[in-house]
């Protein structure tokens, strides 16, 4: 440590409290604290993360592309792959509560560190898989891990990075995730096509590597910290008999309540509900398209497995741009224009895509709807980790998409199917979305605050 950065720190020491003075003698932690620059720190934090969603796209798209080829290998038909894919969802609900209720009591950084070693070393196992069954509990197991990682991985963004860019660096980090989509898209292609698709699961055993860089090149959150001093000053003050100022004592009231019950507390119920219907909605829509694609374009255009592949990648690649886009229109314009602008897109987009025939339309006009439809998750999950205090972020975050799991990609695809089933084809599932992402422009639009370059301290506390 050089003289003036010890200076600094001693300074800095005076103000805060014993845990965060222990983190403050860390480079790292001084750099992520401080709020006015960026620092290599930031991009470390930002860089895991976006690691994170890459491996998320990828594990998913996966499963949606080698669909047909389960299926036929493992002798079931669409209604028993559909429940064993919900099974594997619904045990996937629970590490979205759980992984972020962990990471409120023991920290963001390690808590995200373990959850990376578990989910990298549960997903090469799915390649041994010798049936359905195997396949589908060790898939639960994969879903358990990785739903928590980018749930933690990007609370650790949002309170580490500044407020000015903080929905643009969350959206950036977010479009890794169409990166390892269409990665999945070239697997599928170029490798499942030869070797079968168990080969697809081996290659994120890399993703190991992830656990080690969070926990050596990635300080714990500052406002997390800062959080656990305050409890502590607290509780010391009350068994020292001192009384409380009005804002420690309803704080510190809030705190000694269960998690879920603070959640509905009256200044956080409205929050609660917003962030919960803006998360089940985007799951709705995405567990319909994303779900079913590969399946659409089989089906009802005669496409083969190396035509919606390719057709995955770069469908995932220009969505990319859609979450740049996305992440810049919600910091410069609003969160609400920057919504407004990709759902409206997507919906106008994809109800012309539906009724294509011709592939060169199905290409141009699938490319032109994906930019609004995938790049709105990186708003998405700014919005939500934008809706909780500090103090129990990770529980709210994680009780939002738990519920939206729950209805988005658990219930849900029970419509899908019996639509499918119904009409004889995904027309009729996939018209009910761009009817969902207007609704949903509708609600932020008219009833969802705006947090564009607010400090998070300044939104709740």
């Amino acid at each position: 440590m050089s003289i003036a950065e010890a200076a600094t720190a001693s300074a800095a020491t005076s103000l805060v409290g014993p845990l965060e003075t222990r983190h403050l003698r860390s480079r790292i932690y001084r750099n992520a604290a401080d709020s006015t620059r960026l620092t290599s720190t930031h991009w470390h934090i930002a860089s895991a993360n976006g690691l994170g969603w890459g491996f998320d796209g990828m594990d998913g798209a996966i499963l949606a592309l080698v669909a047909p080829l389960l299926m036929k290998e493992f002798a079931i038909d669409l209604g028993t792959y559909r429940s064993g894919v919900q099974i594997a969802l619904f045990v996937s609900i629970v590490g979205l509560y759980l992984w972020p209720w962990l990471a409120d009591k023991f920290g963001r950084r390690n808590i995200l560190a373990l959850n990376i070693a578990v989910f990298s070393l549960a997903m090469p196992l799915v390649a041994l898989s010798p049936g359905w069954g195997s396949f589908v509990l060790i898939y639960s197991i994969v879903r358990f891990a990785l739903n928590g990682e980018w749930a933690v991985g990007s609370m650790l963004v949002a309170e580490t990075w500044p407020a000015r860019l903080r929905g643009l660096v969350l959206s950036v980090d977010r479009s890794a995730w169409g990166v390892g989509a269409a990665l999945a898209g070239a697997l599928v292609t170029f490798v499942v096509t030869e070797w079968g698709w168990r080969a697809a699961y081996l290659l994120p055993v890399l993703v190991a590597v992830l656990a080690v860089y969070v926990r050596l090149l990635c300080p714990e959150s500052p406002y997390w910290v800062r959080t656990q001093d305050r409890k502590q000053r607290i509780h010391e003050r009350q068994r020292a008999g001192f009384s409380l100022d009005e804002g420690d004592r309803q704080w510190i009231t809030k705190t000694e309540q269960p998690g879920w019950r603070q959640l509905f507390l009256p200044d956080l119920r409205r929050n609660t509900v917003m962030a919960t219907l803006v998360a089940s909605l985007a799951l709705v829509s995405y567990s319909t398209v994303g779900l079913w694609m590969p399946l659409f374009l089989a089906q009802q255009h005669g496409w083969s497995t190396a035509e919606y592949g390719s057709f995955y990648i770069w469908w995932a690649l220009f969505a990319t741009t859609g979450f740049w886009a996305g992440g810049w229109m919600i910091d410069r314009l609003g969160r609400r224009v920057g919504f407004a602008v990709l759902l409206i897109e997507a919906a106008v987009f994809m109800t012309i895509w539906i009724f294509a025939r011709d592939k060169i339309a199905l290409w141009l006009l699938g490319m032109a709807w994906s930019w609004g439809f995938i790049g709105v998750w990186g708003p998405v999950t700014t919005y939500t980790a934008e809706m909780y205090p500090t103090r129990i972020r990770g529980v709210g975050n994680g009780f939002s998409w738990a519920v939206a799991f729950l209805i988005g990609a658990v219930l849900w695809p029970f419509v899908s199917v019996y639509l499918r089933e119904t009409t004889g084809s995904f027309v009729a599932a996939f018209l009910l979305i761009p009817v969902i992402l207007l609704v949903m422009t509708a609600i932020i639009w008219f009833y969802s605050p705006e947090h564009a370059r607010k400090e998070l301290d300044a939104i709740s506390v």
